[in-house]
């Protein structure tokens, strides 16, 4: 399956920030640790050189990944007209059968994080949840079975 190439403009502006900060001071500053290790002698033994070769092979690598994929991104605000509704960026409380409360953001493939329940678009539960509205029931396939939410509240500023 594709990756949705929508985000929210906080995520492009991380991703934004995260290149510049690669190209204008990490990358610099690599490859004059690379030319001080070079100038040392023997390259072949040299793993200040080694280890800086291949940190800007990878400093270049996620340049170019970011590059390309800054080119494609559609940055997608809320709407007013999406209140009451979820869509793209909304932060959604649910409760699942065993009445536990959950708050999951959702957001493009390039910004979720687990960690802050930060969902992507692209997601089973995220899919399910889609177009629906407070008090709604979703059901959605997992691989421990089907869970059931039901949606308690709809926001699209940051809930507790």
């Amino acid at each position: 399956m594709a990756r949705s190439n929508y985000i929210t403009r906080q995520g492009w502006q991380a991703l934004d920030d995260e290149l510049k900060y690669l190209w204008r001071e990490e990358r610099p500053i690599v490859t004059q640790a690379v030319s001080e290790a070079a100038a040392m002698g023997d390259r072949s033994e040299n793993a200040e050189y080694i280890y800086g070769k291949k940190r800007l092979r990878e400093i270049d690598r996620r340049v170019r990944f970011l590059t390309k994929r800054l080119e494609v991104l559609k940055i997608v605000d809320p709407n007013v007209q999406q209140e009451g509704k979820i869509f793209f960026g909304a932060w959604v409380k649910v409760e699942n059968e065993e009445g536990e409360e959950n708050v999951f953001r959702l957001v493009g493939p390039d910004e979720f994080e687990p960690a802050k329940k930060w969902i992507s678009i692209d997601s089973p539960v995220a899919r399910a949840l889609l177009g629906k509205k407070v008090d709604d029931e979703v059901s959605v396939q997992t691989p421990n079975g089907i869970a059931t939410y039901w949606v308690l509240d709809i926001s699209y500023q940051p809930v507790d």
